[in-house]
């Protein structure tokens, strides 16, 4: 469904399509299909504090760093000041899963996002806070649109998205947010190492 609304609109025009997850390269790859264009991975890991109920910040694989906007910009600059040290290592700890998850960060290249307009998707969004990620992720890179793609999204997270993206494509917005599984009938994602294996397999055959 989101294929076929995104698909008229983006099919003469240059795209590539970057999931947030193994459930968003599902997604993903009936889009990248139906506009055929590339389907990368970007994965990303929350940092978290003790005695904090929210993760501070969230880092990509190639050390993007975004604060979590749940917290104000003072709460920040306090948590940062007295967990300096735990954050600095919590970083490394986190790329380097990342990348072991991802084969060595082998699923996303910034050369094929450059002119594109690229579309990110993922399988459901609780909060804006992986997308956040994602804009930390594409700053330095040269794109034409950023664009959002989702069958679910809660209403904290579009609000956060209206702010960041400049389309957005959502099936559903939910006021009670339970969970991304809760809404599908059926989970049946590949493996992890299966999905990776699909995109590299995807990208080859693109280059």
């Amino acid at each position: 469904m989101l294929a076929n609304q995104i698909a008229p609109k983006y099919h003469d025009q240059p795209c590539a399509v970057v999931a947030l997850s193994d459930g968003g390269a599902v997604v993903g790859a009936q889009i990248a299909g139906a506009l055929r264009c590339v389907l990368s991975m970007l994965l990303t890991e929350e940092i978290t504090l003790p005695r904090e109920p929210d993760a501070v910040a969230g880092i990509s694989q190639d050390g993007s760093l975004s604060y979590n906007t749940a917290y104000s910009p003072g709460e920040i600059d306090e948590l940062i000041g007295e967990y300096y040290q735990y954050i600095e290592q919590e970083k490394l700890t986190r790329i380097g899963n990342l990348n072991h998850a991802t084969g060595n960060g082998r699923t996303i290249d910034k050369r094929l996002l450059e002119g594109q307009n690229v579309i990110v998707v993922s399988d459901g969004l609780a909060s804006g806070f992986a997308f956040d990620v994602a804009v930390a992720f594409l700053k330095p890179v040269a794109i034409k649109r950023l664009i959002v793609a989702t069958p679910l999204a809660s209403v904290k997270a579009v609000d956060r998205l209206h702010v960041a993206a400049d389309e957005i494509f959502c099936l559903s917005v939910l006021e009670d947010y339970i969970s991304t599984d809760h809404y599908y009938d059926q989970n049946d994602v590949p493996p992890h190492e299966k999905v990776v294996e699909i995109i590299e397999r995807m990208l080859s055959s693109w280059r």
